[in-house]
């Protein structure tokens, strides 16, 4: 195995008999290596302190400096070199040693040349899969986790890349989803990824302030504009000012604000209530409804000029409903919340059925009403390390009936042994299939079977 010629490996030989370095450096560079030399430990150390090498190969016993102390110095101004260890009075000792200091291989002499490029390769490979790994692991946080949100079943995924798109402009968004699907979470999330991340995310509620007060609210007041208003106020617009204004359930704004709110996009100023002077604003807004905007447009309640100016990019939250394979993710996810809360109680687990029955259930409520019953469980469950199906209250309990061997009824006929495992069988593939966003390479492994016969079993499953 050579290394790669588009990139060679630098490599740093350091071992205190010459011949051998020698050689050892000559046949490495036949195999694509650029190969430097050092004798003792001080060489290496002041060849480490010029170059950023790639690969350190040492002797583990060298006068002076010995290789331990290379080995140190070597991570310490270069945590990723790879490094490997060549001694001639190997031990299990040692070798366990150096794995500890960091070395990603270990060779004894003598060995075979062969020995010596098959432990470069593999030393390599591991710190290549080592930082594959940690890259995925941060893409997975930052995919999944992304300001809050949790889940992997597709839509989330979609609806997670669009948002780390759309958050590096300016542009004003749209959110829609029911209620309880976490529209104010997504808001967050763009605004977190955003450049405007260092300022405020000022939030605002239209269907929870009474309509006289939320022009005020909104835009803010100066004193005596109004019975009440006895000092100036500063709205929700200027205190968002170069940063994010969330306007939640905007399709409750009356009409006339509807008109003020627009002048706002359009012009980024605005008047304070009982005030002529015109106040200036960088803001970005991202507005969100689990109304029909555009049915609302057509009714004349909604301004088809403002319903375009806020729909310039549209993001959708999808219902619970949607996304099944997150149900268990999303309750342990509060269960832990709920235990780090309660040191004394420990983790708690969700038990299979238990889990059947929630993915079952319709969460016309979504993620907050998911909340809410894991909350009740959880403290109607005291000292229990594992929520059972018991724990659920009665409507959700009822969502399902498992399949399992207690759950069949014998009748004095017998049952159809193959069409209740075709049942098990096309339930299995289908929710791989929806946790996968249907990549059928992703299902077959998930369900650890090949490829091709997930495919037959699909298609004997639309024969059927």
């Amino acid at each position: 195995m050579s290394a790669d010629e588009l990139h060679p490996l630098h490599l740093l030989l350091v071992d205190d008999e010459a011949a051998f370095r020698e050689v050892i450096a000559e046949r490495l560079a036949e195999h694509g290596y650029r190969v430097e030399q050092a004798g003792t430990g001080e060489e290496a150390l002041e060849r480490l302190n010029d170059f950023a090498f790639d690969i350190l190969l040492t002797d583990l016993r060298l006068p002076g400096v010995d290789g331990r102390q290379v080995l140190d110095e070597a991570f310490a101004r270069y945590p990723d070199i790879i490094a490997v260890v060549i001694t001639g009075f190997g031990t299990v000792r040692e070798a366990v040693e150096v794995t500890q200091l960091g070395a990603e291989g270990f060779i004894t002499k003598p060995f075979q040349f062969e020995e010596l490029v098959h432990a470069l390769h593999t030393a390599v490979e591991k710190r290549r899969l080592r930082s594959e790994n940690a890259y995925l692991r941060e893409q997975l946080l930052t995919r999944f986790h992304l300001g809050g949100i949790i889940g992997q079943a597709a839509p989330v995924v979609q609806m997670l890349e669009l948002i780390q798109t759309v958050a590096v402009t300016a542009s004003t968004v749209l959110i829609t989803g029911e209620t309880g699907t976490g529209k104010e979470l997504a808001a967050r999330a763009i605004h977190d990824a955003s450049p405007r991340r260092l300022q405020k995310f000022v939030a605002i509620n239209c269907s929870a302030i009474p309509e006289t007060l939320l022009e005020a609210e909104l835009f803010g007041h100066v004193r005596g504009a109004f019975t009440g208003a006895v000092a100036n106020r500063q709205g929700r617009l200027e205190q968002a000012h170069r940063g994010t204004l969330f306007l939640d359930e905007v399709g409750t704004m009356s009409l006339p604000l509807q008109v003020k709110l627009l002048r706002v996009l359009q012009s980024r100023e605005f008047e304070r209530v009982g005030e002529s002077q015109t106040v200036k604003v960088d803001v970005r807004v991202i507005a969100a409804t689990n109304s029909d905007l555009k049915q609302m447009v057509t009714e004349g309640s909604f301004r088809e000029d403002l319903y375009y100016r806020l729909n310039v990019i549209p993001v959708h939250v999808p219902a619970l409903r949607e996304r099944r394979s997150d149900v268990p993710l999303l309750a342990q996810h509060f269960l832990d919340r709920l235990s780090k809360e309660t040191p004394s109680r420990g983790r708690v687990t969700i038990a299979q059925d238990t889990q059947q029955a929630l993915m079952a259930h319709s969460w016309p409520g979504n993620v907050r009403q998911l909340e809410n019953v894991m909350e009740r469980a959880f403290a109607l469950s005291p000292g229990r390390a594992q929520l059972e199906l018991a724990d659920l209250q009665e409507d959700i309990r009822g969502s399902v009936a498992p399949l399992t061997s207690e759950s069949v009824a014998f009748s004095a006929e017998g049952v159809d042994f193959g069409d209740l495992v075709a049942q098990f069988e096309h339930a299995l593939i289908r929710r791989a299939l929806e946790h996968s966003g249907g990549n059928k390479r992703v299902a077959s492994d998930l369900l650890k079977i090949k490829r091709t016969t997930l495919i037959e079993k699909l298609k004997r499953l639309e024969r059927s």
